[in-house]
């Protein structure tokens, strides 16, 4: 399977505004640029993901990708998570993907292991692999192989939308839940767990 990880990035100044309460713009923009180069740093070590390609509308988050060396798309105007995801799919498809994997690009736990997991239960097409987060509620990554089997739901419930997608086509469907997967730093609760997570590994 020739497989991409396409990776959605707000602009830096603006991502994570719920977190605002807690987290000045400045501090926001360095959480953001810590996540992004954490996503590429693992993803780049599953030797299994052929080729990145991040979309985002902020030249900054596009630069440093390609230092990193991953493809770029460039977000014109306001298209909205789901479209922009199913524009990058229309261009990874263009260079003969065959399975993309969604990842957002906030989650400070993830591991490649967490990746590799979710590419083994991929291996029986047409499949859908989806980790939900923490809550049960959002969609922290997302594997289809073969590309195109589902619309992609991003936003409020979108683990039960996928979920009910997959089922009405009667795709394989597999959940992975791990504590690692599980975490993305939407509100400022998920901002102490991952606080309080990282002292207990100080303490260790």
């Amino acid at each position: 399977m020739s497989l991409w990880a396409i990776i959605p990035v707000k602009p830096l100044r603006r991502g994570k505004s719920r977190l605002a309460g807690v987290l000045s713009e400045d501090d926001r923009e360095m959480l953001n640029l810590s996540l992004i180069g954490h996503t590429l740093q693992v993803v780049k070590k599953v030797k299994e993901i052929e080729h990145i390609l991040v979309v985002s509308s902020d030249t900054a988050v596009l630069a440093l990708a390609r230092d990193q060396g991953a493809r770029t798309v460039m977000e014109d105007g306001k298209p909205g998570l789901n479209t922009a995801l199913h524009r990058a799919t229309m261009v990874a498809q263009m260079y003969s993907a065959q399975g993309v994997l969604i990842l957002p690009s906030d989650l400070p736990l993830l591991t490649p292991d967490d990746l590799e997991e979710m590419i083994r239960q991929a291996n029986e097409p047409p499949v859908v692999v989806i980790a939900p987060d923490r809550r049960l509620e959002g969609t922290n990554a997302l594997l289809i192989n073969p590309t195109g089997l589902i619309a992609y739901q991003f936003g409020e419930d979108s683990f039960n939308l996928h979920c009910a997608q997959a089922k009405k086509f009667n795709l394989n469907l597999k959940i992975v839940q791990t504590e690692s997967l599980g975490l993305d730093l939407d509100f400022p609760e998920d901002l102490e767990f991952f606080q309080q997570y990282e002292e207990k590994k100080v303490h260790l």
